[in-house]
């Protein structure tokens, strides 16, 4: 509220609204207090101010940790624009200020519980195998191992018959 005393042009402090009347009176703190409003020697919210402006220099200065990771080099503010930490020393040298960043990204989640559904887990199991026997049965052929390369085709086979992969 920007409003002057309804007696001089001072800065009002006190304000006081009637809504029964819908009158509103604004006064400076000499014309309140001759009225006989009770009047602090300070503004309260002058003093609430202050205090959350000390308490955030004394909160960033005990959060306040090295600016860039001693592994990759990537600076913290860096990460403020990406979400994206460098490597794995980046959660140590970082910690003090992931500590409340973390849990707020993860609905309050400070550890990995891992998920990975049930079906897609086999399903990648299952097509890292197919991979891998198709790349031993490739070099089987190469080496003219065919037998080999036989019992490789027969797995394969087994592998979709079981997974109903085509092969």
């Amino acid at each position: 509220m920007n409003e002057t005393c309804d007696k001089c042009d001072r800065p009002a402090e006190v304000h006081e609204i009637d809504p029964i009347q819908g009158t509103a009176i604004h006064l400076c703190r000499e014309h309140a207090v001759q009225a006989g409003f009770d009047v602090p020697a300070s503004s309260p919210m002058a003093g609430v101010l202050s205090g959350l402006g000390s308490m955030q220099i004394q909160v960033t200065t005990e959060r306040r940790g090295p600016s860039a990771c001693p592994g990759c080099g990537l600076e913290f503010a860096r990460f403020r624009k990406t979400g994206l930490l460098g490597c794995p020393q980046c959660y140590d040298s970082f910690a003090a200020q992931l500590e409340s960043i973390i849990p707020r990204s993860q609905n309050g989640a400070t550890a990995h519980l891992g998920h990975v559904a049930h079906r897609t887990s086999d399903v990648a199991d299952r097509q890292a195998l197919r991979r891998s026997i198709l790349e031993e049965l490739e070099r089987a052929v190469a080496a003219e191992q065919y037998e080999r390369a036989a019992t490789l085709r027969d797995r394969l086979q087994t592998l979709a018959a079981d997974g109903g992969d085509a092969t």
